[in-house]
């Protein structure tokens, strides 16, 4: 006579095994679209380097009538005037609620265009009397494509690494004070994630990747690029015949510059008339008479621009290249994953800086207005795709990594507009007194388990 006890565990494997209503098929669509504005004459681009040229790029994805769509753009931010104003017209078009959208930007310091200067995107709201910015119909016409060239896919999700980021709060050698230069001993995420699209029969689609590295090499160079991440972009798409789209989006880089600067530097030295060498040079003694205009501007050598464009190119040929090893690695593909989606955000305790110091000093401070957080998932099948709408610290990532029920989970920041919190250190980084900590509107203490906990919540609640 059978058991109680195996009867039950009989039991419960029929439940387990039962079948259920097949799902329906995943479709994806993806497309490009050339945001490049006009040359400037003063320096005007060699036309051999793939990040020379801007882009927005867009991945639409429908499952079991549920639409989601993934969204990068190379600029330095979207604002969140932007991202409501394309937003709102996307989801209408494509009946997807708002919280199924990741717009993010690849955060390049050198995707303007002629005589802008680089900084945040602004906090304002659009002038309801004035056309939007061309940024928001070109958000909006990329993804009408990629909706248009829906068709059946599976998706695939894996992991690489990439050895060219690196920590950059260090301490000076010399000065013995904050700074930002390589720390190669501080924590660095080398992680690479990839999701990758294919038809049915194998065919590429399109790659959403992340990779966590500021593209600050052309910054304040007087070039237009895309710096690394369209280089990457480019490469991968040119290796498949241009018959995939791949979209780049920031992981938690908001500490992590690349290794290798030296050429970045040279070319800041050249504006400013500063010595060029072939040694590593302190960056933020060039970069400062730029930053703070105590210097004219001069063209860029073209030695020195034609060696910088070979830096960013390699950076970017080297990071897909990592893509397309783990793209050919991945074999276990979804055919019907379910889609869900859901934000919340995340408030914490505000300060309000009464000092100027750059770096290298503790910060004085006063309390500010709190600071709200954006948080959002998206759930694509036993995939986390989670975001967060600031520069974060590495190690936050990390922590989140590592507590997800989900071991497909990974993060994209600055995206869906930026909040007001400035860079975000983890807890252990707010002793530094290196300029992103300094300038960081929030109070120690909070940011790092609101973050991890708020995105923890929604990754439980999409197993439910």
């Amino acid at each position: 006579m059978m058991s109680r006890s195996l009867l039950l565990s009989a039991a419960a494997l029929a439940l387990t095994f039962s079948p259920t209503a097949p799902a329906a098929a995943l479709r994806a669509g993806a497309a490009r679209l050339d945001i490049t504005p006009p040359s400037d004459p003063a320096n005007p681009p060699s036309g051999k380097f793939a990040h020379e040229r801007l882009y927005v790029r867009a991945i639409v994805l429908e499952s079991g009538g549920t639409r989601a769509v993934l969204i990068g753009a190379d600029q330095s931010g979207l604002s969140a005037a932007v991202v409501a104003a394309a937003a709102k017209t996307i989801a209408a078009e494509l009946n997807c609620p708002s919280a199924n959208i990741v717009m993010s930007a690849t955060h390049s310091h050198s995707a303007w265009g002629p005589g802008a200067r680089p900084g945040p995107p602004s906090a304002a709201p659009l002038d309801p009397n004035q056309p939007p910015p061309p940024i928001v119909g070109q958000l909006i016409q990329v993804v009408r494509q990629a909706n248009a060239n829906l068709q059946p896919a599976r998706a695939g999700f894996g992991t690489g690494l990439s050895y060219l980021n690196v920590n950059r709060d260090s301490i000076d050698p010399q000065t013995h004070l904050w700074t930002q230069a390589p720390n190669l001993n501080a924590p660095s995420d080398k992680t690479v994630a990839v999701l990758k699209f294919e038809t049915p029969a194998g065919d590429p689609i399109a790659v959403y990747m992340t990779y966590a590295m500021h593209p600050v090499n052309g910054y304040l160079s007087g070039l237009t690029s895309a710096d690394f991440p369209g280089a990457a972009s480019r490469h991968i798409e040119q290796a498949y015949d241009d018959k995939i789209v791949a979209v780049f989006a920031q992981s938690a880089s908001g500490d992590q510059n690349p290794l290798y600067l030296r050429a970045a530097t040279n070319a800041m030295a050249s504006r400013s008339g500063a010595k060029i060498t072939g040694n590593v040079l302190t960056r933020e003694t060039i970069e400062a008479p730029l930053r703070d205009g105590k210097v004219s501007e001069r063209p860029l050598a073209p030695k020195v621009a034609e060696t910088l464009e070979r830096v960013m190119e390699s950076e970017g040929v080297l990071l897909a290249e990592e893509v397309i090893r783990v793209m050919s690695n991945i074999t276990r593909t979804e055919s019907a994953p379910r889609i869900a989606a859901a934000t919340t955000t995340v408030t914490c305790p505000g300060r309000r800086r009464t000092d100027t110091v750059r770096e290298g000093a503790p910060g004085t401070y006063v309390d500010g207005d709190p600071v709200n957080i954006g948080l959002g998932l998206i759930r694509i099948g036993n995939v986390a795709l989670t975001w967060v709408n600031a520069e974060i610290y590495s190690a936050i990532a990390q922590r989140l990594k590592q507590q997800s029920p989900l071991a497909n989970t990974f993060m994209v920041t600055i995206a869906n507009g930026r909040a007001n919190s400035g860079y975000i250190p983890d807890d252990a980084s707010f002793g530094a007194n290196s300029f992103q900590v300094l300038s960081s509107r929030l109070k120690p203490g909070c940011a790092e388990t609101a973050i991890v906990g708020g995105l923890l919540d929604l990754i439980h609640a999409s197993n439910q």
